[in-house]
């Protein structure tokens, strides 16, 4: 399901209008975030999918850093995890599930919260994925609504996972390029988290299947600004534009690039860069607004940081590539 669809499903939706529901589906932020008391709210989400690898341990750790991100891209803590999974019993031995909850489980205890259970429904495809409940302060979140101009854009990982994972799938990815790409997904936000909050920042989301651009039109309509980018610095992972360029594509670009053809200023970007841009990302990066004047603050402390852009007041485009 692509963000337009996504859109037009929640808008037949009656809004809720509890005070405490401090964020919501309106502002198409990662997680919900319910207020408890001044200094205590909960941080809510679930993702799940089928497998993009074909080792199940692999697949369990990237499916759980994945859910995780959701946490961290609000500024929250992960508490607790409940395993949801669905497998082809009968068909494939009980142990590939066994090894796809056990990396779930070992990334969960990597971001020092807590599997505390879980459903499994029998299907025809693998599917797993966590529900994930975390903490934050109601005074300290990163939300997509609070970016305003002048901010450094910073994305914390490289682009490119689809293209790749399906290069993976095709036999045409060497063994290095791999091995980064698996690596880039099973690293968890936390500490991209943790140093935007230490910044001051207040807008964050992590990138996942909507795909870079799909992302940064959910800050500029909830913050009402327009975003800059600067296509020739987001990193990129190895091997990604030349898959491209052999063939490798996802349905799920092509529903995002349908999304934003309207929404995005496109400028000089090549046909291989709007692929990247808009290849739907698993267990991506985040995507930080940070105060300008922290930005050089913010680099040093998240090891592989870039800045690609930033905020300017709103005008007739939500996102400018240059």
């Amino acid at each position: 399901m692509g963000p337009g669809d996504l859109s037009r499903v929640l808008a037949t939706l009656p809004r809720q209008g509890d005070p405490r529901l401090l964020v919501g589906r309106e502002t198409f932020d990662d997680a919900g975030v319910f207020v408890l008391s001044d200094d205590l709210a909960l941080v809510q989400t679930v993702d799940f999918f089928a497998p993009i690898v074909d080792d199940p341990y692999t697949f369990g750790q990237i499916a759980a850093a994945n859910a995780l991100s959701d946490v961290y891209a609000m500024g929250g803590e992960p508490l607790t995890a409940l395993n949801i999974a669905a497998f082809p019993v009968g068909q494939l031995p009980l142990e590939v599930l066994t090894e796809i909850l056990r990396g779930g489980q070992d990334k969960v205890h990597e971001a020092g919260a807590v599997v505390v259970g879980g459903h499994t429904v029998t299907d025809e495809e693998i599917k797993y994925g966590l529900a994930v409940t975390g903490r934050a302060d109601p005074r300290r979140l990163l939300t997509n609504a609070g970016a305003v101009p002048g901010d450094v854009l910073v994305l914390t990982k490289p682009i490119g996972t689809g293209i790749l994972a399906t290069a993976v799938k095709r036999g045409d990815l060497d063994a290095g390029a791999a091995r980064q790409m698996l690596d880039s997904m099973t690293l968890l936000n936390r500490d991209a988290s943790r140093a935007a909050l230490a910044v001051g920042a207040r807008c964050a989301t992590d990138v996942t299947g909507f795909g870079l651009l799909g992302h940064l039109s959910h800050v500029a309509r909830a913050s009402a600004v327009t975003l800059r980018v600067n296509v020739a610095s987001v990193p990129v992972l190895a091997g990604a534009a030349e898959a491209w360029r052999r063939g490798a594509r996802t349905g799920g670009a092509a529903r995002n690039a349908d999304y934003l053809e309207a929404l995005v200023d496109w400028g000089p970007a090549s046909e291989v860069e709007r692929a990247l841009l808009t290849d739907p990302q698993t267990s991506g990066g985040m995507l930080v607004a940070v105060p300008a004047g922290r930005a050089d603050d913010y680099l040093s402390a998240v090891p592989g940081a870039v800045a690609v852009g930033e905020v300017l007041p709103r005008s007739a485009t939500g996102i400018v590539l240059g």
